[in-house]
This record gives structure tokens, sequence and C-alpha cells, in this order.
């Protein structure tokens, strides 16, 4: 027998400590080598750890939330022979021996004990009146009785083809006759559920209240009447070829900010407020916030100003997919200049989104639904997209946050104009 402890090894970039976020085992559990153990997070990349030995489990180092340092012991095992042998000398491969149960002993079987006859079923008797059957009776006394409490298949009637009449009620309570029971109250439920924030969505909220903290947010909402762009985007979806990917509205709200941002360029910007020094950026990488099982991951498309709708359209599928099977890099999570917040078509009215700090701005695009608008002095049914968005009051001023959303407006309205330089 021998002890074998697990460090948590460096998971690369400088990394000194993680947070634990779950643990796949238990003390006492039989483990082999390559099985998953633990998951650790670090700068919003989970890593899964597994075993790198074969044993049982005597000790783990750490609760979920907590954080573990690099080197530092995270999993004891004990290692049978055979694996305490390996372990010391690698290149001696041990070779497993299959463990034979001993054969149980015979315990001979107890005597049957025969079944007893099947009774014979009783004489069928005529069903009861069901008291919920529909019964005759006028409003006014289905009235009353319901005011009474009293369930009109319980009451024998006397009235022409047996209705219930306002005396059948009278005499049915002076018999003793009950009221239907009173339908029980739902129960008052006083259960409070304590869940502690841990892993991703504890870093989700310490980024989001230094957000809210650090800046003061703006909000502005304007209307587009995305009819043109829809029809376009409905032509270019049904003649794509069978190597392109899909088109959702992303795509041309990016195009639309990338043509917007080179006139409003303290938008396309970081404030580092310690050093007071806006830094504003040539480059459009813009974050995409992706909704993932255990939080909001924000995978960046770099280079936004050197990709067409096609190759942003791909770019966008392929973060996202990373993101929800949790291999998105390191260098594919930091470096957005921008960011836009979709809900899709739960988007809703409109919203209120918060600055992916340090960044200075974030564009919401809301829920596509038609809507009848005025148009050249007549009604009319126009598929409309109210685009929220939000502005740090430091950096961008309301008029500037104004016009960078009209020109996006004007360019979404006008689909060619997305695409002439």
């Amino acid at each position: 027998m021998g002890h074998y402890i697990f460090k948590l090894p460096d998971v690369g970039e400088g990394t000194v400590e993680a947070e634990i976020v779950a643990w796949h085992v238990a003390v006492g559990d039989r483990v082999k080598e390559d099985q998953h153990l633990v998951d650790v997070m670090t700068d919003k990349a989970t890593v899964e750890m597994t075993s790198p030995v074969t044993g049982t489990i005597v000790a783990l180092t750490g609760k979920p939330g907590e954080m573990a340092t690099v080197g530092a012991p995270l999993v004891e095992f004990e290692l049978d022979g055979a694996a305490a042998e390996e372990t010391k000398a690698p290149a001696a491969a041990a070779r497993p021996t299959a463990t034979v149960p001993a054969p149980a002993a015979t315990v001979p079987a107890p005597a049957a004990t025969p079944a007893p006859a099947a009774k014979q079923p009783a004489a069928t008797q005529p069903a009861a009146k069901d008291a919920s059957s529909k019964s005759l009776a006028s409003p006014a006394v289905r009235l009353r009785a319901a005011d009474l409490g009293i369930a009109l298949g319980s009451v024998k009637g006397t009235g022409p083809g047996g209705r219930v009449t306002h005396g059948d009620l009278d005499d049915h309570l002076a018999a003793g006759g009950r009221r239907a029971a009173a339908p029980e109250r739902a129960a008052a439920r006083d259960e409070v559920e304590e869940v502690k924030l841990i892993g991703l969505r504890r870093r989700i909220a310490e980024k989001m209240q230094e957000s809210k903290r650090r800046i003061p947010h703006f909000a502005y909402v304007e209307e587009i009447d995305m009819t043109e762009l829809e029809a376009l985007r409905a032509h270019l979806n049904g003649t794509r070829q069978p190597d392109q990917p899909k088109l959702t509205v992303l795509p041309f709200l990016m195009r639309a900010m990338v043509r917007a941002l080179p006139a409003f360029p303290q938008i396309n910007a970081h404030f580092d407020d310690e050093a007071g020094v806006v830094r504003r950026f040539k480059a459009v990488h813009i974050g995409i916030a992706t909704q993932i099982e255990a939080g909001l991951l924000v995978p960046v498309v770099k280079h936004a100003e050197a990709r067409d709708v096609w190759n942003a359209a791909a770019e966008v599928a392929r973060l996202a997919a990373a993101a929800r099977d949790n291999k998105a890099a390191k260098d594919e999570l930091t470096g957005s200049t921008i960011t836009i917040t979709s809900l899709g078509a739960l988007g809703g009215v409109a919203t209120t989104p918060v600055i992916n700090h340090p960044e200075v701005a974030i564009i919401g695009p809301n829920a596509i639904v038609e809507r009848p608008v005025v148009r050249t002095g007549r009604i009319a049914v126009r598929k409309m997209m109210n685009l929220s968005s939000s502005f740090d009051h430091r950096v961008v001023d309301g008029a500037d946050a104004a016009g960078f959303v009209q020109r996006i407006k004007s360019l979404l309205e006008h689909p060619a104009t997305i695409f002439m330089e």
C-alpha cells in the first residue's frame, strides 16, 4: 500500500491560484487513472482536472467556492500494491489481475406456499349516483346551492324530470344534509433556499457590481424599421452556399457598428479611471454576450472591421459553440472594445444593459415584432426593433451617443449602405 498526493498543477499563463468549482468524487471513492476529479476556474476558463493514478480517495482539500494555490495538495490517494509500485517505477507496467469471487454457499430454496384460491367477485351492485354528475336545476337554484356549499348531485330532485328546486335544498338541509367541503387553501411555504455563488456566477456578480459602482451609466433607446433588412436576410439565407452559415441579425448589426464607429472614436474605447486615460482603438473587437448553463460569457470577435457578414456570422457561431462547450481559450474571452448583448426572440421591448468594464458602451438589440407605423401619412405594418444601449457618461456625451445610434439606425434601415464603402 502507498499514498499519492495530487497537487494543483500550473494551468498556464502565470496563474497562481484557481477556484474550486465542483468536485466529481468523494472520500472513499475508488477512481481510475484519467477519471474526472474536479473542475477549477481561473479567468473565466474552467479546467477539468483528471486523476493521474488509480486508487482510493482518502482526503479532499477545499470546498466549492474556495481558492486553491498552484502546488497545494488537492487529492490524497491510497494506492494498492500494484499501483504503488507503478508510481515508483513507471517503466514496469503492472498487469491487472482479475479477482474471481468465491462461490456463495448453496441454500435450499424454501418450499413454495400454494396461493389461496381467488375469491369469486360479489354480485355487481348498481352504482350509486355520482355526486358530481350533472343535475337539473334553474340558475337561481344553482347559485343558491353554490352559496350554501351544497353539491347539487347530492340533492334528490322532486321537480319535473328530477329537477332540483329550492324546496329540495331546504329539505336537504333540514334532513341534516352535508355541505360540500370547502376547497383546501394552498399551503403557505416559508422555506428559504440559500445558494452560494461560486465559480463563473460569482465572477459575473463581481464584474457587474464593479461596472455599476464605477461607471455612471445612461441609457438610450431607439426604434428601427427592420423590414428591408429582414427581407435581405431572408433572401441571403435562401440563396446561401452549403458552406456558408445562416445569417442572424447580429452580423448586420456588427457591420453597421463597424461603419459608424470611425466617426465616434470615443465609443470604441476603454476608460482607465485610475489613470484618467481613455484608450481609443482603431481595431473593433466586438464582445458577444453568450448565455451558457453556468452563466454569461463574452467571447470576442476580433477585428470585426476586417470581416464581412458571412465571416462575422461564422465566427460568432464558432465562438458561441466553444463557450457553451467550455472550450473557449482565454484569448477568445478577453480584449473586447465594445459589446453586443442580445436575447434574440426573447429580447423584450427595451433593456438597460450593464457596460462591460472597462469598455464605455454596450449595444442591446431587442425583439423584432410587427407593429403598425405611420409611413407617408398612411398606417402600415412593419417589422420594428428597439435598439437599447448604455454609455459611460464620463467619456460619452448624450449627443455623441444619439449620433452613433442614429447612424446605426440609418444603416440598418437602408441595408444596402452597409456594404457601400
